[in-house]
């Protein structure tokens, strides 16, 4: 099965999965749930530019000192890297490459561009996993009396201080370059490496990034602060559909949301599985499985409103320096 085969299949499996469990919980008492949040929703999706600001904090950390490009120009490129990812179904890669593009346009070199999203691409997913441990311990003390789920969310945690040290050797030797490599063949042809400039220039620049421990903290402590800022959008929901809850437990529901949504990336935009983790996770707060379904749902429309503006952008741009590149070439020579 080819990869576009498989995207569509998930796509289709995803609205599937959506639109029954839409359909199971009610469509009226959704709908009631997300317009009586009414004009909230765009303080939420003004609230999410928070998160992205301190998430580009990390990545602009990781550019070396003297190179780095302005933060509103990372700003603007994470903008539109979640846009891709949120939005179109590329399994989470599109997105990060759609970012390094949108620098080289403003001349960052390649592998420069390359290293620095590779790195906090593995510096994203190392500070989701002690996010989710913290939601998991959260949940921990919601459901002590359950022996049963105690278990499963110890393996849980088990299984994800495994990750953290697998993660941990793999910077020590030096396996990015492979690892690009893997994401050259997850994207389908050449063009990560095309854009990096080799996979032996992106391992150099990726290793030069590793080799400044700082550096690495810093980035790090930023991509973990835009985690817990992001409980904020989960509590503002709540809010907005009148049903407030304690920033614990909107930490728990925001740390195992994203850990549930990042589970099914196989499945364009999760569509399906990030309302099926809510309706779960609503279940042991005793939130009604509408109002866990519309808080799901309202995240998805900040992504729609933010996401729409932001492919908009990317494509005006992208079309407007080929257009530019094309009139370069053509032009006669003087």
């Amino acid at each position: 099965m080819s990869m576009k085969t498989g995207t569509q299949l998930g796509l289709m499996t995803g609205l599937t999965i959506l639109i029954s469990l839409v359909i199971w919980q009610g469509i009226d008492e959704i709908a009631t749930a997300l317009i009586a949040a009414g004009w909230g929703l765009l303080t939420v999706t003004a609230f999410h530019l928070i998160p992205m600001l301190s998430s580009s904090m990390c990545w602009h950390t990781l550019f070396p000192s003297g190179q780095r490009p302005r933060l509103l120009r990372l700003l603007q490129a994470r903008w539109i890297g979640e846009s891709v990812n949120s939005l179109l179904p590329v399994a989470q890669v599109g997105g990060e490459l759609a970012k390094a593009r949108w620098m080289m346009h403003y001349n960052v070199q390649g592998s420069t561009a390359g290293a620095s999203v590779v790195v906090e691409l593995t510096i994203t997913l190392m500070t989701q996993i002690l996010f989710t441990i913290i939601g998991l311990t959260l949940l921990l003390l919601q459901v002590k009396s359950n022996l049963n789920l105690i278990l499963a969310i110890i393996s849980g945690m088990s299984a994800f201080g495994a990750l953290l040290v697998i993660f941990y050797s793999a910077q020590r030797q030096q396996f990015f370059g492979k690892i690009a490599y893997q994401v050259e063949r997850i994207a389908g042809g050449r063009e990560w490496m095309a854009l990096s400039g080799g996979a032996d220039k992106l391992d150099q620049a990726i290793a030069h990034i590793y080799g400044n421990k700082q550096v690495l903290a810093t980035a790090s402590v930023w991509r973990l602060i835009s985690w817990l800022i992001g409980t904020g959008e989960v509590w503002l929901l709540m809010y907005f559909f009148g049903m407030p809850v304690s920033l614990l437990e909107a930490l728990l529901l925001e740390s195992l949301g994203q850990a549930i949504r990042a589970a099914g990336f196989l499945i364009p935009a999760s569509l399906g599985i990030q309302e099926g983790g809510f309706l779960l996770l609503g279940a042991v707060l005793g939130i009604p499985p509408q109002t866990a379904l519309a808080l799901s749902l309202g995240k998805r429309v900040r992504e729609l409103i933010l996401g729409l503006p932001g492919l908009i952008t990317w494509q005006i741009g992208t079309g407007y320096r080929l257009w530019r590149r094309r009139q370069a070439e053509q032009a006669p020579e003087t």
